[in-house]
């Protein structure tokens, strides 16, 4: 009924946060002359900030999908309230609630997973030397 609503508030923080650490990493860049800032703006690594927004990505894209199926089935509507259980009395609230508390909660703890799995995939890739990088993209 509503378990989108889950992952969709993880989509509005991880946004947010990405937005920031973006913000922080813009300064910090300008900041900065060492060699370090010469090699992330050659593209060899990738910021924190645009890994967030990879989150951020899956999650919203999970969520349009989640929110397009429930407004097909009726379960949502364009008009308060907007969750059809929350009209319904408190016994299809208590089952909203048991959904999102099971379904949404997993759905964005496996999301947010995947997401570990491809950061842990690039991060071992940037760590390659320099001569097996070239070698791979040849």
């Amino acid at each position: 009924m509503a378990c989108f609503l889950v992952p969709g508030t993880e989509a509005i923080l991880v946004t947010g946060a990405a937005l920031l650490l973006g913000k922080y990493e813009q300064n910090k860049a300008k900041l900065s002359l060492g060699a370090n800032s010469a090699a992330n703006e050659d593209g060899k690594k990738t910021g924190f900030s645009r890994k967030l927004f990879w989150l951020a990505g899956l999650l919203w894209g999970g969520v349009i999908l989640l929110a397009f199926e429930h407004l097909w089935h009726g379960e949502i509507q364009p008009f308060f309230p907007f969750l059809t259980a929350a009209a319904e009395g408190p016994e299809a609230v208590s089952e909203m609630l048991h959904e999102m508390a099971t379904v949404g909660v997993s759905m964005a703890i496996l999301v947010t997973a995947v997401w570990g799995v491809m950061v842990g995939v690039t991060s071992a890739i940037e760590k390659r030397p320099e001569k097996a990088n070239a070698e791979a993209s040849a």
